[in-house]
């Protein structure tokens, strides 16, 4: 896969994922197709063979990590987030930010993970 073989060749010292559970998540009538499409199974995998060839250290962060929820900027969690906001508010700081962005910033920061690769 380009996009795996491009995120490891930058020299990173560690990736955090999300473990995504995939069969939760085709339930979900609006995201099925979608998902169906995309093989996080195959693209997991291939991550954690670069990672193993390259020695970058591959981190899984709990599935209920609340990465999109949480204010990157101050901490704060936001309980009312749904799916469709793309752009994350934060009631208590004012930051205004990609959802998805802010996600990583918080998957970048998380402390808690469990180590695969």
């Amino acid at each position: 896969n380009k996009i795996v073989d491009e995120i490891t060749r930058t020299k990173l010292k560690y990736i955090t994922i999300e473990d995504l559970k995939v069969s939760n998540m085709m339930k979900n009538k609006h995201l099925s197709k979608a998902i169906q499409e995309q093989n996080f199974y195959a693209i997991r995998t291939k991550l954690v063979n670069k990672c193993k060839e390259r020695n970058i250290e591959l981190r899984i962060v709990d599935t209920f990590y609340p990465s999109s929820k949480t204010c990157s900027c101050c901490g704060n969690i936001k309980k009312d987030l749904k799916l469709n906001d793309r752009i994350y508010k934060c009631n208590n700081c004012g930051l205004e930010i990609d959802r998805d962005y802010n996600a990583s910033i918080n998957l970048e920061k998380a402390q808690v993970y469990k180590v695969i690769a």
